[in-house]
């Protein structure tokens, strides 16, 4: 199968890396804030040497473009060169062009949260489409095909490290202030990744799983799927009926289950991202435009 370079994802790539760099110069470097990651440690350069973040993050990276484009995969290494070198330019060009300067020192939460959360924006919408911004992404592949090491206790390791190693111009104070914007960024980018809709997926046994799946499709204008399972403690065969409806629908699903059989089992969980007919997809197959 051949994929594809998108002009879609590279748009989309290069707006989330404008809000990220928008979301270092103004809250971490104006309000002395670090981060996690390649990100940190052009904040460790700059505040310790001066050194231009722009610059050094793609002196970072550069090297680990050589060393992982064969890990990444075509597609993925250019989206990743499109990523990085988005954030340099950006970076370079609010620096250079101030838009506003909104001073929080005397707010250090508000500061926090904003760059928590245009960080988590920014990189939520990088990896959504199929980008990464290089560094800490690069480092944690490398190590889970050599090392046998999960992404997430690479990257987790390394942010611990870049942010304790930014105690060295950090107070107490902003280290903690560091520590609420990275959670608030690591909420929005899985967020963001996940899907903003939140739709409920509920599981029906009963011995009257037609009758329900027929109110369903009528009353609701949804579809179910017909499971075969067997009940453990007596051995006897039972349908199970799945269906996905939208957090408001609810009500009106427990309502009519109940209403049909009052003896029905249902569980219910929650989906964080739906695809496919009646929410992406209209009954043509057509995308839907929300």
């Amino acid at each position: 199968m051949a994929y594809k370079v998108h002009f879609k994802n590279i748009l989309f790539i290069l707006l989330g890396s404008a809000i990220l760099s928008f979301g270092l110069v103004y809250f971490n470097m104006e309000n002395n804030l670090a981060d996690g990651g390649f990100t940190g440690i052009t904040l460790i350069l700059f505040f310790m040497f001066s050194i231009n973040p722009a610059i050094s993050n793609l002196v970072l990276n550069i090297p680990l473009f050589f060393i992982g484009w064969k890990i990444l995969g075509k597609v993925t290494f250019i989206y990743t060169i499109i990523g990085t070198v988005g954030v340099s330019v950006f970076l370079e060009i609010f620096q250079r062009f101030p838009i506003f300067s909104i001073p929080l020192h005397d707010d250090m939460t508000l500061a926090a949260l904003f760059a928590g959360v245009f960080i988590g924006v920014g990189l939520g919408i990088v990896f959504k489409y199929g980008g990464t911004t290089g560094g800490v992404d690069i480092i944690a592949k490398l190590g889970f095909k050599y090392l046998g090491w999960s992404m997430g206790k690479t990257m987790f390791m390394f942010d611990a490290l870049v942010i304790a190693t930014s105690l060295i111009y950090l107070n107490y104070r902003e280290a903690m202030y560091t520590l609420l914007a990275v959670f608030v960024a690591a909420k929005v980018i899985d967020f963001i990744q996940q899907g903003a809709y939140s739709a409920k997926a509920s599981h029906i046994i009963s011995d009257k799983v037609p009758e329900i799946a027929d109110a369903i499709m009528k009353e609701m204008d949804r579809g179910a799927t017909i499971l075969k399972g067997k009940g453990s403690f007596t051995g006897s065969d039972k349908e199970i009926l799945y269906c996905v409806v939208g957090r408001n629908e609810l009500i009106r699903l427990k309502t009519l289950v109940e209403r049909i059989d009052p003896h029905a089992f249902v569980t219910v969980n929650d989906v964080q991202d739906v695809i496919g007919e009646g929410f992406t997809l209209d009954e043509n197959k057509k995308p839907l435009h929300m």
